[in-house]
């Protein structure tokens, strides 16, 4: 795990239509994730304090953005260091996350930032769209693998023509799968590298470059992880 994972509700999400056709999601079900976040508060970036990989996978789409460019940042988490990095970079930033307690970390972290307690399940039916860029770093493994297919078709569909798309994935095959996490209990899913390109190209975009490592966590109390980093342009 690293940072923006806050990114679950508690209970079921709305009704909606689009990229979630052919979706059950009477399945959605985010209960205890984004408590987890909100226990955990800014213990987050203590966990995590080099993010040397988010920042150059961000600092990748940054330069390929004209100033001033609307970025979706999916499950911002404390707002450190992404979405600071990108206004910082001359971009506007709309930052998604169901935590309140990480919302309200982002707002103080990057008060530039425009910060929504939103799900990605109804980004859709939002009206925030559309954007020039995205990133989603370490949120979409708060997804059971089945949604996440359907949560990239959304992020397709709320960017425009070629627009990039950043990935930050921890190289693990499991779904849903139960795990101790700074004191508290989450659930994540992962992908080993090469099914995750393929997921990746499935729901619309062409992976132009991709990069990994390995991450220890400064908290004895989340295992070392191979971080994946995609950088991706959307399909139009």
């Amino acid at each position: 795990m690293s940072s923006s994972a806050g990114f679950g509700a508690s209970g079921r999400s709305g009704a909606g239509a689009g990229a979630y056709d052919g979706f059950d999601r009477t399945n959605i079900d985010r209960s205890g994730q984004s408590e987890a976040f909100d226990a955990i508060g800014d213990r987050y970036d203590e966990a995590f304090p080099h993010k040397e990989g988010q920042i150059a996978c961000a600092a990748w789409l940054a330069d390929r953005l004209p100033p001033g460019s609307r970025v979706l940042d999916v499950g911002c988490g404390t707002g450190l260091p992404t979405a600071r990095q990108l206004t910082e970079a001359g971009h506007k930033v709309v930052g998604i996350d169901l935590s309140p307690s990480m919302l309200k970390l982002c707002r103080d972290n990057v008060p530039e930032s425009e910060c929504r307690k939103l799900d990605v399940a109804d980004l859709e039916s939002s009206g925030l769209g559309p954007f020039d860029g995205a990133v989603a770093f370490f949120s979409l493994l708060m997804l059971p693998r089945p949604e996440i297919p359907f949560a990239l078709r959304a992020l397709h569909g709320q960017l425009r023509g070629d627009a990039p798309l950043v990935l930050g994935m921890v190289e693990a095959d499991v779904n849903d799968f139960a795990i101790p996490f700074l004191g508290n209990s989450i659930r994540v899913s992962g992908y080993l590298r090469d099914e995750l390109r393929g997921v990746v190209q499935d729901a619309g975009f062409d992976v132009v470059g991709e990069d990994a490592r390995a991450y220890a966590p400064a908290s004895t109390d989340v295992p070392p992880e191979i971080q994946l980093f995609l950088q991706c342009r959307r399909r139009p």
